[in-house]
């Protein structure tokens, strides 16, 4: 079965369940997880969606201290590269500092969503651990401290451009819809023929739906198989 890597991110679309040994048990060097041209990494970030959003959106790139904006946008969406740390936490990829996961959030995820990749970023950037990570994220959701999910909440991964995991590479061009946690089969999601996957994205609050299009954010068709 597929698996669905959050992000956010959508990050390695393998089967890791059965694995118990990960070739990242920790951050990198900061440098790693660095795109040293900007204008590369504004590239990259409207790559996620189709031009008719991406060229109107705002851009956001990733320095030292965290995400900054790097072009305004007006059109209520923003589109980023996202890094290993909004995979699912547990995943092996976790900490993979070849990931880069161009992304496209549409305005209710920019308003609700947005701040938890955010406050995941911050948090790596000052070493926290994997487990120091869901356990701040989980209390500032208790807390409040960051907003209730809105619905529509949804984004665009249509970037041929991506690097997705040491398995997945670009994997395939793709839609991801977020609910408050909510059983997937209640999508279809996993179900035999169904074009839906579906995971629990943070444990107990969150489930992420992915929809698989049939084309790239460039409007070239997707014609490599299935993994």
């Amino acid at each position: 079965m597929v698996r669905i890597i959050p992000t956010a991110l959508l990050l390695s679309l393998v089967v890791h369940a059965q694995k118990t040994d990960t070739p990242y048990p920790s951050m990198a060097p900061l440098d790693q997880y660095l795109i040293a041209d900007r204008n590369a990494e504004i590239a990259l970030a409207r790559s996620a969606a189709p031009t008719s959003i991406a060229d109107n959106a705002e851009v956001m790139v990733l320095e030292r201290q965290g995400y900054k904006t790097a072009v305004k946008g007006t059109n209520g969406f923003v589109c980023m590269v996202e890094r290993s740390w909004t995979a699912g936490f547990g995943d092996p990829a976790f900490w993979n500092p070849k990931i880069r996961g161009p992304i496209c959030f549409n305005p209710p995820a920019v308003r609700t969503y947005l701040p938890i990749t955010i406050a995941r970023t911050r948090l790596a950037l000052a070493g926290k651990s994997e487990t120091q990570m869901l356990d701040a994220i989980n209390s500032a959701l208790d807390k409040k401290e960051l907003p209730a999910l809105e619905a529509g909440a949804m984004c665009y991964m249509m970037s041929k451009q991506g690097y997705l995991g040491d398995q997945a590479g670009h994997w395939h061009p793709h839609l991801m819809f977020w609910a408050e946690r909510t059983e997937p089969k209640s999508w279809g999601a996993g179900l035999p023929g169904s074009p839906i996957l579906g995971e629990v994205e943070i444990p107990g609050r969150l489930t992420i739906f992915m929809i698989p299009v049939g084309k790239w954010s460039d409007g070239t068709p997707d014609s490599h198989d299935e993994e």
